[in-house]
């Protein structure tokens, strides 16, 4: 197959190189999927091996697998050295499963059950319905909690993704005025464990749906927060826990459609005082034709739990039809935004 992305004498790219890249971007991803599952970044951490070395380490076919190094190689993620060894990269090392910021499980979730929705995408934009559903029977949510090994890559790759922004809002938005903070829907904790470690004062509530919250505790344990967060069981489409002074969501809403929000966003309403405040920490769709990643994410949430990103002034209707009204949208260093409301 010729290769119309590299023409000879060629210094800019055209039209058509171009776009034959990018329609050909899942090649990467996938190759990058299957080697983050076979765990070559840990299996040369510690020295340089061949790829029949790597092989016969995780029972592939030799050649092949060099094959697949090799286009790894040409794209910054591994490097194969004048011995025909192949070492660690800076993109590499991100594969391994032992360093902070691991995007590992990212890989494989999105190489494997998002990439099988994704091939679904044109019956997404027929339907509006989700290509996870289409392929897996049922809703990723449900599906997740009948596979425990894909639903700890799940939490995994959620930490990789989105663990960087911890900081960011932590460093955007000022949580020393409350005394109780309620994580809905706060997964593994390590976010409400990111806060009560910044904040020594600040008591946690961590809500999320039974069988998640008790793959959580032992995360609280080994922080040592087992004395300043609780846990609670349940589901925020049916009730939310009262008595937080603030009530926090990280890429919650954005799973689910405009209808499913207001239910959750009516729950936490109706649990709320009158001075507590409900934090939403989301990407805002920005205005023009500019590069953005949430425009891309608002797809794969379409595709995959069947959500949306939204803009300010979408945020905006939500939160008044909720009860709120939207006090502020705090910028970070990310492409993140604090959303903060109050109980109308």
């Amino acid at each position: 197959m010729a290769n119309p992305t590299s023409p000879a004498g060629a210094c800019k790219p055209s039209p058509q190189a171009i776009l034959m890249r990018m329609g050909t971007d899942y090649w990467v991803s996938q190759m990058i999927s299957v080697a983050a599952r076979l765990g070559i970044a840990d299996l040369v951490k510690d020295g340089a091996k061949t790829s029949a070395d790597l092989a016969r380490l995780t029972g592939t076919h030799p050649r092949s697998l060099h094959r697949l190094l090799r286009g790894l190689a040409s794209v910054g993620i591994f490097a194969e050295d004048s011995q025909t060894r192949f070492v660690l990269t800076p993109l590499a090392d991100y594969l391994r499963s032992d360093v902070p910021g691991s995007m590992r499980s990212a890989a494989i979730m999105t190489g494997e059950q998002h990439f099988r929705a994704w091939g679904d995408l044109m019956h997404c934009i027929r339907t509006g319905r989700t290509g996870f559903e289409q392929v897996y029977g049922k809703p990723i949510f449900d599906w997740l909690s009948e596979h425990p090994e894909e639903a700890r890559t799940f939490d995994e790759a959620m930490v990789g993704v989105h663990g960087a922004e911890t900081g960011a809002m932590l460093d955007a938005y000022d949580f020393s005025s409350f005394g109780t903070l309620i994580d809905i829907g706060g997964g593994n904790a390590s976010v409400l464990t990111a806060v009560l470690q910044r904040y020594p004062e600040l008591r946690g509530i961590l809500f999320d749906l039974p069988h998640v919250v008790e793959r959580a505790k032992g995360n609280l344990r080994a922080a040592g927060l087992e004395q300043r967060c609780t846990t609670v069981g349940g589901s925020f489409f049916e009730s939310v826990p009262g008595g937080a002074d603030a009530y926090l969501m990280r890429h919650i809403i954005h799973d689910w459609d405009d209808d499913q929000s207001l239910t959750i966003l009516r729950n936490c309403r109706k649990a709320m005082t009158p001075k507590a405040r409900f934090l939403l920490v989301e990407s805002v769709i920005p205005p023009g034709n500019d590069p953005s990643f949430a425009k891309l994410l608002d797809l794969n949430m379409l595709v995959v739990p069947g959500g949306l990103e939204r803009t300010e002034t979408e945020y905006r209707e939500l939160f008044q039809a909720a009860g709120f009204r939207l006090a502020r949208i705090v910028p970070t260093r990310m492409e993140i935004s604090i959303i903060e409301g109050e109980p109308v």
